[in-house]
């Protein structure tokens, strides 16, 4: 089994601290402690800093590069198209929901970037989970109808970029008579992935997915999850081998007590005023929570423990991520031999695409690609090779 590992962008800024005490970039606004000038500086801004860490990721073995969007974030293509002047091989998964794009324009603009990058672009396509989130972008479609929406924006971009002529008729979208034409249409359709755990959106991955992404959850629990990803795809009759990736964040250190350590003097810099700006804050404000089952399943957890050993839901595994720095809750914790075991484990089960996180992230790229990555196919079970082209 081959076996890859990206890295996720900090898009939201950085640091060793809770999320709205980041001091890296121009993106907090609340500290006057900054590590990285604002975004317009004219010698060192967070664009370079992006920059940093990405050849980080490069330089340290990993495969990718999540860019991840939210309403607070650059926008995605944008950053990845700075990115891959700066880049080589670091491949570029960019987040994007369909709603955002006509799908024959996303699919000339990935063809332009896969040209600029040397075929590095992937997609994290997202049908969306909070209804009020997606009614600030101007999408009042429901949880099934953005699935069924985001499996014809697919068809049309596979259509389109297979070339001229290329005729559809869908409930959302119609094409007379495009295609991309020479020389775009000789670039590749972005590598797919998708997430979801609902019904509705099993059949779009079904048909449509390169890999399956899921927030990681303790090894019982991710097992169930891909067992269960597997049986949907078969009565889905998919017909392409779909990969399972997962989405976890990381602290290793060279003992057991440095990393648990660490993460409680992170975990002392939340306080209410954290709180009440996450993103579980924010979407409690405005009335609104979350369609997405995997979201789901990470609230269920902790059982609404709050306590700092109470989030300990595995081996090396702490479900208390979301107050740190928002998004999914685990992270694994441990020395380096530690967190490659728990990663082999996943690996053991089926999961082979694996999306890494650790603040600060241009730091910990080089420690988690130098200290963790090399030693997790020698844990695993399963032969693997560490990096797959």
């Amino acid at each position: 089994m081959s076996i890859e590992f990206l890295w996720r962008l900090p898009m939201h800024g950085d640091g060793r601290k809770a999320h709205d005490k980041h001091t890296r970039g121009e993106w907090n606004t609340s500290t006057g402690a900054r590590v990285a000038p604002r975004i317009d500086d004219d010698t060192f801004g967070y664009i370079d800093y992006l920059s940093q860490v990405a050849r980080a990721a490069e330089i340290s073995g990993f495969h990718g590069a999540l860019i991840p969007i939210f309403r607070f974030t650059d926008e995605p293509w944008m950053v990845a198209a700075a990115l891959a002047r700066e880049t080589r091989r670091l491949r570029l998964l960019i987040a994007l929901q369909p709603h955002f794009i006509q799908p024959a324009y996303a699919a000339q603009m990935a063809a332009s970037l896969q040209r600029i990058s040397r075929g590095r672009v992937e997609w994290n396509v997202i049908s969306g989970g909070d209804p009020v989130a997606q009614r600030g972008y101007g999408d009042f479609n429901s949880h099934d109808e953005r699935y069924a929406r985001t499996s014809e924006f697919l068809d049309v971009v596979r259509g389109v970029t297979a070339g001229a002529p290329f005729d559809y008729a869908g409930k959302h979208y119609q094409v007379q008579g495009g295609g991309l034409l020479e020389p775009l249409v000789r670039e590749d359709v972005p590598r797919i992935w998708l997430a979801g755990a609902s019904d509705a959106s099993m059949r779009v991955a079904a048909r449509h997915a390169d890999v399956h992404l899921t927030w990681g959850e303790p090894l019982a629990k991710q097992r169930e999850v891909v067992d269960a990803a597997r049986r949907a795809f078969e009565a889905n009759g998919a017909e392409r081998e779909i990969r399972f990736g997962m989405r976890i964040d990381i602290l290793a250190r060279e003992t057991e007590e440095q990393a648990w350590d660490d993460l409680r003097r992170m975990h002392a810099t939340v306080d209410d005023a954290t709180r009440a700006w996450s993103f579980a804050g924010a979407a409690a404000r405005s009335g609104g929570s979350s369609e997405s089952v995997g979201a789901q399943r990470q609230r269920t957890l902790t059982g609404g423990a709050t306590g700092f050993d109470d989030l300990v839901v595995g081996r090396n595994v702490w479900a208390g991520m979301s107050a740190i720095r928002g998004g999914p809750g685990c992270v694994l914790v441990g020395s380096h031999e530690q967190v490659a075991e728990r990663l082999a484990e996943y690996v053991d089960i089926g999961v082979s695409r694996f999306i890494l996180a650790s603040n600060g992230h241009l730091e910990e790229a080089y420690r988690v690609g130098e200290e963790v990555l090399p030693l997790v196919a020698q844990a695993a079970r399963t032969p693997v090779t560490a990096r797959a082209a």
